[in-house]
């Protein structure tokens, strides 16, 4: 017994949680435990199946739900309760303003209370003395049409219609453009509120406002100043030129123009450690801090074996890349009209249809039907239709006697007098004519004889001259004296 008190002994504490190690809690006595040290009320009934005590807590468990049948009222005798009526009326409408309930259950939390006995209602609502309103001039959407589903009255939208007509060519507003309305007060609910003032960014350096002064609408235009000094933005090339460029700054059109003109001149894999690259755009800044970047201007490589200089200048009506020293690109390089394999040469064969040897004047190109057929060069249609045997043809001029021909189409793009690009798609290949199958026939002619396309190749490269190449000249001045734009603090997009 003194073992026993022992093990149990509790230690006692005083007011500091310290404990007291020479007192004893008193035992409590246990008369179960003390003589059915092993007796368990309620035995898991999952293990120890079979024996003795399993029975006996199957009978344990048995008899409790015996019990409680026993004491239930009865499958067949239902159990009575209270249900208030349904709410209708001004309570649901007092019990919806207190639910806390989803919406989808008529709750109406958070709304105001529900109006009572002593609340009175008014025969007219009141209407706010002002209206303002923010509305976008939508692409294909008219001004007209847009202050009208404004709210403003036929005569009102009439008149600023008019106004700023005199200001500016309506087409002229781009689509996306937001329209500041202020509405005023109306005398009658069935009139459209009389518009008190208008307000929108006609252009990149022109607001235009519309204000009312007593019965009037009167338009004021407001200058917006812009700075066009161009941007200049300069680094090295590192892994990715796209990348080191966008990091910079430079937008992504004008990151792919500096590509293409580059690379005009000196292969991009020539590119190596320390090369730089420069270039320069076209950029507006208005004093309202917004700004418009525009074309590439300058093109450059500086810090390595590979120097370029490249601006665009527009000759002959076109804009073109010329370098420090005025010479222009290298363009009339005759280029293949389509991609695929020789079928036939130029020369003396025998016809494949009419059964005769006769001089074949052109080169035949083995392609699917439908393949695109491109312009060898630049020039102007001089024929375009339907031509005897070469079926559906097309005949393009090039100065200097030079022409081209393009036989037994399937179908044809331009008209005679168009003026064509170098690689501009002008056809599609077919199999009209006298044709045993789906090819392009193509001619060179040289004055009206028609030559070996396979032996001819020329090159045409635009110099400038005289007081071009001196504005020219003063023009790269300019750009090379715009300073170096500042790297942005903003992260690279990752485009």
């Amino acid at each position: 017994m003194d073992m026993v008190v022992g093990q149990r002994a509790l230690f006692e504490r005083d007011s500091f949680g310290i404990p007291f190690a020479g007192r004893e809690a008193p035992e409590r006595p246990n008369v179960i435990e003390r003589y059915f040290p092993n007796f368990d009320i309620a035995p898991d009934l999952g293990s120890r199946i079979g024996t003795l005590t399993w029975y006996r807590g199957a009978a344990t468990c048995i008899g409790l739900c015996g019990l409680a049948l026993l004491m239930s009222p009865g499958f067949e005798n239902p159990i009575y309760g209270y249900v208030p009526p349904a709410l209708s009326g001004g309570e649901w409408d007092a019990a919806k303003a207190q639910a806390i309930a989803p919406l989808a259950k008529g709750a109406g939390t958070g709304k105001h209370m529900a109006e009572t006995a002593l609340v009175s209602p008014l025969s007219e609502t009141p209407e706010r003395p002002i209206v303002n309103l923010a509305v976008k001039l939508l692409s294909g959407n008219s001004m007209l049409g847009a202050l009208q589903r404004s709210g403003v009255g036929g005569s009102d939208a009439g008149q600023v219609v008019a106004l700023i007509g005199k200001a500016m060519e309506l087409g002229q507003i781009q689509p996306g453009t937001s329209l500041d309305l202020t509405l005023g007060r109306r005398a009658d609910k069935s009139q459209p509120r009389p518009l008190e003032n208008l307000a929108f960014r006609a252009r990149f350096d022109l607001k235009l406002e519309v204000a009312r002064t007593g019965n009037a609408l009167a338009l004021h235009s407001i200058p917006i100043a812009v700075d066009h000094t161009p941007l200049r933005l300069q680094g090295e090339f590192g892994p990715s030129l796209y990348r080191a460029a966008r990091a910079a700054g430079a937008p992504a059109k004008a990151v792919e123009a500096y590509i293409k003109s580059v690379a005009t001149r000196v292969p991009m894999s020539r590119m190596g450690a320390g090369c730089k690259f420069d270039l320069i755009m076209e950029q507006a800044r208005a004093e309202t801090g917004e700004v418009q970047l525009g074309n590439l201007m300058f093109a450059g490589v500086n810090g390595c074996a590979s120097k370029v200089q490249l601006v665009r200048w527009k000759a002959d009506g076109r804009d073109s890349w010329y370098d420090a020293s005025g010479k222009g690109e290298s363009r009339g390089m005759m280029t293949m009209p389509t991609h695929g394999r020789i079928s036939s040469s130029f020369g003396m064969r025998r016809h494949p249809i009419l059964g005769f040897t006769r001089m074949h004047k052109g080169i035949d190109i083995a392609v699917a039907y439908g393949s695109p057929v491109y312009a060898a060069t630049d020039g102007v249609v001089q024929f375009a239709g339907r031509s005897s045997g070469y079926g559906n043809f097309v005949k393009l001029s090039h100065g200097e006697g030079l022409g081209t021909g393009y036989g037994h189409l399937s179908r044809i793009f331009v008209r005679p007098g168009q003026r064509v690009r170098k690689g501009q798609m002008i056809a599609a290949s077919g199999n009209s004519g006298l044709s045993t199958g789906p090819h392009l026939h193509y001619e060179l002619y040289k004055n009206g004889v028609a030559i070996n396309p396979a032996s001819m190749s020329f090159t045409v490269v635009q110099q400038l001259r005289g007081d071009d190449l001196s504005d020219f000249r003063a023009k790269l001045g300019q750009l090379m004296a715009v300073p170096v734009a500042a790297a942005p603090k903003h992260e690279d997009e990752g485009e």
